[in-house]
């Protein structure tokens, strides 16, 4: 207690010398913008001199060439025809023997992923090798995409993606036939899937690093391989049968030819069943002009169709079901949008199913924290939001929940039927087989 007045003595001393404390440093500063500016292109060619000397730091093909060699030099025994190994002593003698260059690549921790269940404490020198080149290329790709960015905050906007995109296609044999017309359709079929899966609030921006951990870039990279099977390419959403077939819907769609959609023409979208409650919605939450969708809505319109399943497509239409805006689902929501499925079932002439009965099979399938609501949360991990979705906005897709068993019995028949006749041709087969004057190729 006697040293109180001394310590307060001290801290009024210290008040005076440093002013600082009374105010928050700043830490923040702006990224200027302004064209032509000197702080701009100062910034600018700081951050290119960056860029290459990370790039000079990555290892080129003779250097993996001469990784390689070591690595096969330095093998542990006991040897294999199978695989080759190395231990971790040989592993670091492998590291002592390598330019600078290599060492981040032999540590402990890498080598103890690589560790699998070898009795003699080894790694395979491939799947080293391997993790080696995926680092470099990420690397590579790192590089690559930071000189699109421009403002050098480690994101890219749309249109700087677009750039890097459209750069990119020379060098993919899989869209040499595309025309050069249809390139600019192209990047930006290619860039919506980017910005629909990895900008789901809409920021207008990806970080670099979710592009890197996404699995994209490697399907659009797949396209340098020139033997792609025709099933891949159509699966691939970056091929050019993909970017043709929906650029192809579209135009089908566009009856009056004006390049954009109204409602009546997205309303042949599919099997022409979606209901003129849920098209209204899409009109009045996805950006449009003059009352009628642009390709790029139209874009998100298909990735959401396609992927219902994933978070990011129920988000999507999550904000179309919630009317009011409220931040979930009410039963006033669901009914509203079921009594159109509703009118469609007695315009083809069925009689409606009772909203009740859905309701009580919605709510069972998504079993929400709270009964009497259902948030974006609740529908992503009950893992049947992409039914519910069906259910209320295509007429097609709650028969075909509605029919569900009949279908699996019909499945289940024909599988059934299948391997009755593969049974019987194998059969067939056995006893041609053991005849001595038939070959069978």
């Amino acid at each position: 207690m006697a040293n109180e007045p001394e310590a307060w003595e001290l801290y009024k001393s210290w008040k005076k010398i440093d002013n600082s404390s009374t105010s928050i440093p700043r830490f923040y500063h702006k990224v200027p913008f302004e064209e032509g500016s000197m702080r701009q292109k100062l910034r600018e060619e700081a951050r290119a001199v960056f860029i290459e000397r990370k790039n000079k730091e990555l290892l080129d093909n003779e250097d993996l060439k001469e990784l390689w060699m070591l690595l096969e030099q330095n093998l542990s025994k006991p040897l294999t025809s199978d695989d080759h190994m190395i231990n971790y002593a040989d592993f670091k003698k492998v590291s002592n023997e390598s330019d600078e260059k290599f060492k981040p690549y032999f540590s402990a921790r890498i080598f103890s992923k690589l560790l699998q269940n070898d009795k003699h404490g080894r790694i395979s020198i491939r799947h080293f090798f391997n993790y080696v080149m995926r680092k470099v290329w990420l690397h590579q790709t790192r590089i690559g995409l930071s000189f699109y960015d421009l403002a050098g905050q480690g994101y890219l906007r749309e249109i700087e993606l677009e750039n890097y995109i459209l750069e990119l296609i020379p060098t993919l044999p899989q869209l040499d036939g595309l025309e050069t017309s249809f390139h600019s359709f192209y990047v930006c079929t290619a860039v919506r899937k980017f910005f629909f899966f990895l900008d789901p609030f809409r920021t207008n921006k990806i970080k670099i690093r979710d592009i890197l951990a996404c699995s994209f870039l490697d399907d659009l990279l797949e396209l340098r391989d020139e033997t792609l099977p025709k099933d891949v390419q159509e699966a691939n959403w970056f091929s050019a049968l993909s970017a043709l077939r929906v650029y192809g819907q579209y135009l089908n769609l566009d009856t009056d030819h004006n390049g954009m959609l109204s409602k009546e023409e997205l309303s042949r979208y599919g099997t022409g069943t979606l209901t003129s409650a849920f098209i209204e919605r899409v009109f009045q939450e996805c950006l449009t002009y003059d009352r009628e969708m642009d390709y790029k809505t139209y874009l998100d319109f298909v990735l959401a169709m396609e992927n219902r399943k994933e978070p990011q497509a129920l988000q999507y239409f999550f904000r179309l079901l919630d009317i009011e805006q409220k931040g979930y689902l009410s039963v006033f929501d669901l009914n509203y949008f079921f009594r159109a499925i509703q009118d469609q079932m007695k315009a083809h002439g069925q009689e409606p199913v009772l909203f009740e009965d859905v309701k009580d099979e919605i709510f069972d399938m998504i079993k929400p924290s709270d009964p009497s609501k259902v948030t974006l949360f609740d529908l992503i991990v009950c893992g049947q939001g992409d039914t519910v979705v069906s259910i209320l906005i295509d007429l097609n897709g709650f028969w075909t929940y509605e029919n569900r068993e009949v279908l699996v019995a019909d499945n289940n028949d024909e599988a059934e039927v299948i391997g009755c006749i593969t049974i019987s041709l194998n059969n067939y087969l056995f006893d041609l087989s053991a005849s001595p004057y038939i070959i069978i190729q």
